[in-house]
């Protein structure tokens, strides 16, 4: 994967009977991204309800149906674990953004 020791700010959602993950590179927590009329604050109460460690950012990336990520370093783990490809991330303010929705049939 992406390395040890790495650490992400986390927060999960119960959404419509779903897991919805959250997850920014801890250093961009509090920071403001402005780009013409879009500005997203990745805030530390939306972002950080805990700080975790890649283990546990990889094991809620394979449990969830929906996430929301924030930063070089949880991008590029769910590319390396195949849950998205790099055509799927957008840029803002050069960070990069990425939403996954896993569909399942029952």
């Amino acid at each position: 994967m992406c390395g040890d020791n790495q650490a992400y700010a986390a927060r999960t959602t119960e959404y419509g009977g779903s897991l919805m993950v959250s997850v920014c590179d801890v250093e961009l927590v509090g920071k403001t991204l402005d780009h013409g009329e879009m500005v997203i604050s990745l805030s530390r109460d939306y972002f950080q309800e805990e700080v975790i460690e890649e283990g546990k950012a990889a094991d809620l990336l394979k449990k969830c149906s929906i996430a929301n990520l924030v930063g070089e370093k949880i991008v590029a783990l769910a590319i390396s674990m195949g849950l998205a490809k790099e055509v799927g991330v957008k840029r803002i303010c050069n960070i990069p953004f990425l939403m996954i929705f896993k569909f399942y049939h029952r």
